[in-house]
């Protein structure tokens, strides 16, 4: 059996990701084997896109199927703490630092970039809905922006990769909720970056899920039904 642990493997790639996964997934729980499957497909559909707009969303929806959860209303939780959880508990898990290495060296510039983007930033937004005044959403700029740079400092990969995630989620409401347009001139440099990063992060993510069956990942969220 090929076990997937070097970051030297060469590239993530869809089909890399699926080959290893026919041979471990009759061993891993039905719930992650689900998981892996939808994630691995919106995937393969990410690495066809020929825009940046497509494969962003395609690659987020393959992010969505790895990590989204089934609660009840009792348990509901916003969709920004699921998965902010769901990163805690990979860098947890990520003995190798292949998240490390990516937040670190391959993307600490583009990262960097990210946070000090207004653009992606929701409280910007707020202020131009006219639901804060413009002293306040700089004054949580400012703050995020001392939080990231802290993280910075100490090597806080968790940290550091869950702010640069609620940045990534800005960007996903834009396009998924229709508030921009596609192929549009205004937002292409952050879009660029942010769907480099995630092009990477996905495929660590499910490898990481893949090569830890044992942790309790959930049942995935509309099981398939005979």
């Amino acid at each position: 059996m090929t076990i997937l642990t070097s970051a030297d493997d060469g590239p993530l790639t869809h089909a890399v990701l699926k080959a290893h996964h026919r041979q471990v997934r009759e061993s891993h729980p039905d719930g992650l084997s689900l998981r892996i499957h939808r994630a691995l497909s919106w995937l393969n559909r990410a690495e066809q896109a020929e825009d940046v707009d497509g494969k962003f969303i395609f690659l987020w929806i393959s992010f969505n199927a790895a990590y989204a959860q089934e609660l009840d209303d009792s348990e509901r939780m916003s969709d920004q703490f699921l998965f902010m959880a769901f990163l805690g508990k990979l860098c947890d898990l990520d003995i190798d630092r292949h998240l490390h290495d990516l937040i670190w060296n391959e993307f600490s510039g583009s990262i960097r970039t990210l946070l000090d983007n207004p653009y992606v930033y929701h409280p910007f937004w707020e202020f131009q809905r006219g639901r804060i005044d413009e002293d306040e959403w700089k004054r949580r700029f400012e703050g995020a922006r001392k939080m990231a740079q802290r993280a910075l400092a100490n090597g806080d990969t968790p940290l550091l990769l869950s702010i640069a995630f609620r940045r990534l989620y800005m960007l996903r409401n834009q396009l998924i909720h229709g508030g921009a347009t596609w192929g549009g001139r205004v937002n292409r440099e952050q879009l660029r970056d942010c769907t480099r990063l995630l092009g990477k992060l996905v495929p660590v993510i499910i490898r990481l899920m893949m090569t830890n069956p044992n942790t309790l990942w959930g049942d995935a969220v509309y099981p398939v039904v005979n």
